[in-house]
């Protein structure tokens, strides 16, 4: 991957005819006067998932209760029939994936089937930086087990509140530890962790091990089948961009199919006996298994339409693109912005970086404020972080070199002092 890079407009626009992914911007609902770069938080719309959309509509509108039963019964298995599409994103088979609820949601429903505490083999090891709702969720099964979290959760704290230390998690693998939950792709730092080392040690040892994909699929490529992994998470209106409130995504390991699900309801029952509406649950042994209630038509449609564009341009030259033009924005920062007192918060080293650009600044929210009112889409996060996401499908190298200019401009004239530091509902 060439990274001589340069500083001129006319680069930029050199990067973006050379790119073969520009093309695909067109597929997306790009705003005039805008440059959005808040695709770790929530991905833009694309014309694909609106017509998908629109089409799940017009179904309901034309059929009514009939809706079930066309195309080969699609809505009612539109789980396995997204799933089939959104598998190749994360190495696993369709059989192993199952569209359903949010992340947190995911989480509970994993815990609670693959924890199982005993007197000598009872903790969960998370670390202390993943995003707070994994916390939440996890401390609550705990107490669902009668157990304190304080005693029951053990945690890996964080050397410098940016980074983990890989090795301080394969430390903390001790022969009390009952089941592992650790992120892909840390939210504020965009650290990729090394999961192949989790996985060994897990493997040897035995304990299960899973994944929040969050920050990760749809920006990086990854293999579940090749780790092994026992589950994993993750939502679907970051990068894989389907809406705001999307529904999620949850990976089972098939070996664990002859698992009961520790939630269960009426959709994770045997299609043969569903609608006998017997009240002995009998379990689908697949991920589809997984599934409590009825599928949420409308908040799945559109990553119908969405993944096809995913599995058109194929998640290699998508890391490809982002590794290059995340590159080129570090580049920028480093020969613009920093005597203005930026710096970059992220790892530089491609295999360590996800797809977003931690800006660090001690003026960040402000600056985040005034972005906003230049034509600009970033997100704030606490303390002094910018998360800046180009990304890969819709972003132009053009206007990456835009958003550096005018961070500069902010720094420079001192725009950001106009704005409070309070802080609004959504940063």
């Amino acid at each position: 991957m060439d990274t001589s890079f340069n500083t001129t407009k006319e680069f930029a626009e050199a990067l973006d005819k050379a790119d073969v992914l520009y093309h695909v911007r067109d597929r997306f609902y790009i705003q005039p006067n805008e440059i959005y770069m808040d695709g770790n938080s929530l991905g833009l719309a694309s014309k694909d998932a609106e017509a998908s959309l629109l089409n799940a509509l017009e179904d309901w509108k034309k059929e009514g209760i009939k809706i079930w039963n066309i195309e080969d019964s699609k809505y009612y298995h539109y789980s396995k029939h997204i799933a089939s599409n959104m598998a190749p994103l994360i190495g696993a088979s369709p059989e192993e994936v199952v569209v359903v609820g949010s992340t947190t949601s995911n989480i509970h429903q994993a815990i609670s089937t693959f924890y199982e505490p005993t007197k000598d083999k009872y903790k969960i090891l998370v670390d202390d930086l993943n995003f707070p709702t994994d916390r939440y969720a996890v401390d609550s099964q705990v107490r669902l087990k009668g157990l304190d979290p304080d005693d029951a959760v053990k945690v890996v704290k964080s050397s410098d509140g940016v980074f983990i230390d890989e090795d301080a998690i394969i430390e903390a693998m001790t022969d009390d530890v009952a089941l592992i939950l650790l992120p892909t792709v840390l939210y504020r730092s965009a650290q990729v962790l090394d999961w192949l080392v989790g996985w060994l040690v897990g493997w040897l040892v035995g304990w299960l091990v899973g994944w929040d994909l969050c920050h990760a699929i749809g920006a990086i490529e990854m293999d579940l089948t090749q780790i092994d992994a026992d589950f994993a998470v993750w939502c679907t209106y970051k990068y894989l961009s389907g809406g705001p409130g999307s529904t999620a995504g949850l990976y089972i390991n098939k070996k664990h199919f002859n698992r009961s699900p520790g939630t269960t309801g009426w959709f994770g029952n045997k299609d043969e006996t569903q609608f006998q509406l017997n009240h002995t649950f009998e379990h689908q042994r697949d991920a589809s298994g997984w599934q409590v209630g009825t599928p949420n038509i409308l908040s799945m449609a559109p990553l119908e339409g969405v993944l096809n564009i995913f599995n058109e341009v194929d998640m290699h030259a998508i890391r490809t693109k982002s590794l290059h033009i995340t590159s080129y924005l570090m580049y920028l920062i480093d020969e613009k912005l920093t005597d203005y007192g930026y710096s970059i918060g992220n790892l530089r080293d491609d295999f360590k970086r996800g797809g977003h650009i931690c800006l660090v600044h001690d003026e960040a929210y402000r600056i985040s404020l005034a972005l906003k009112d230049k034509g600009v889409i970033p997100d704030f996060r606490e303390p002094n972080v910018i998360r800046l996401a180009p990304i890969a499908l819709y972003t132009s190298y053009e206007e990456v070199y835009k958003v550096v200019e005018i961070l500069e401009e902010i720094a420079q004239d001192h725009l950001y002092e106009q704005y409070s530091t309070k802080r609004g509902l959504v940063v």
